[in-house]
């Protein structure tokens, strides 16, 4: 059975509220480097994917390829798991925020 590319893409543009050039400007910021998983190099798996994610949000849809399907899927997944544990109180300046706007998420943008 095809992918639903379609519903693929809804999803991702639904989730990641940042335009790239704010997920840029985010990228490198020191919150940025701050937060997130490190895995085999000094750059976290959020980071890692917020340059995937300004690379998409910059292509064509017709341009986009299967990898950057795959990579929207793994946003819309972490994006709605991550701002299931938002805490209480203010998270202006917090890991928790900083973390999702690693992934194109800015929990404060309207």
């Amino acid at each position: 059975m095809p992918k639903d590319y379609e519903t693929t893409y809804k999803n991702f543009r639904d989730a990641v509220n940042m335009t790239a050039n704010e997920l840029e400007k985010f990228l490198k910021s020191d919150d940025s480097k701050s937060v997130g998983q490190k895995k085999d190099s000094d750059e976290s798996v959020g980071h890692e994917s917020g340059r995937k994610i300004v690379h998409i949000l910059e292509t064509k849809k017709a341009d986009l390829s299967e990898e950057d399907y795959s990579h929207m899927e793994k946003v819309v997944s972490y994006v709605h798991r991550h701002s299931a544990q938002r805490s209480s109180g203010d998270v202006a300046d917090t890991p928790w925020r900083y973390s999702l706007m690693n992934w194109g998420h800015d929990p404060l943008k309207g």
